[in-house]
């Protein structure tokens, strides 16, 4: 059994992420077709059996491309998504710096919440919980089903932190996570690790 958490393909620059509902640019599409084709030509090395994707765009866009070639129904879910950045989501980088001076995700307290979003706690909080709810349904399922998990760079750093029982914080250094990387985490001597990170195979 297995858990294959990917990043999603490359998106337009220039914007806040975060619950930014902007898909991907062609450059991500084309990264995440060909992922979708090396899962497919590697069928039996990986063997999906279930995908779940954040409910953002450039998530569900990459989730999409990949499903086509596994032939599986994508699984939407609000509780993958990035920081829930309120009023500038999606908003261009200028017109965030000029209205809100200063503000990044780095620059917030531990518990100071982004404009209408989430503090970095609460960020931190959901992860976690949905990632262990995770685990819990790969458990009952006596580990012999193997899941993709389309989402973003912010949420494989948190499950990078919880797994290496790391102190997380929004202002640590990130784990790598480049767009349509795969990281693997499996259950190995009764516990969850990463075995596999920030690959790129299909490239």
């Amino acid at each position: 059994m297995a858990i294959y958490l990917v990043r999603h393909g490359k998106d337009e620059d220039g914007f806040r992420g975060g619950w930014s509902q902007r898909g991907l640019i062609a450059e991500g599409y084309r990264q995440s077709e060909k992922l979708g084709r090396y899962l497919q030509e590697n069928r039996d090395v990986y063997n999906i059996h279930r995908i779940v994707s954040s409910d953002l765009q450039r998530a569900l866009d990459t989730a999409n491309e990949i499903a086509q070639f596994l032939d599986l129904p994508v699984h939407r879910s609000r509780d993958w998504r990035e920081t829930n950045n309120g009023l500038i989501a999606g908003m261009p980088n200028e017109i965030v710096n000029e209205r809100y001076p200063g503000l990044y995700f780095s620059s917030l307290r531990m518990d100071e919440r982004y404009p209408d979003g989430e503090s970095p706690i609460e960020f931190f909080t959901r992860i976690r919980e949905t990632f262990e709810q995770l685990c819990e349904e790969q458990a009952a399922s006596s580990h012999r089903e193997h899941v993709l998990v389309v989402t973003h760079g912010g949420v494989i750093n948190v499950i990078y932190h919880v797994l290496k029982k790391l102190e997380w914080s929004n202002t640590n250094k990130s784990f790598p996570a480049a767009n349509t990387s795969v990281h693997k985490v499996e259950h190995r001597d009764g516990k969850w690790q990463v075995t596999l990170e920030n690959v790129l195979p299909h490239f």
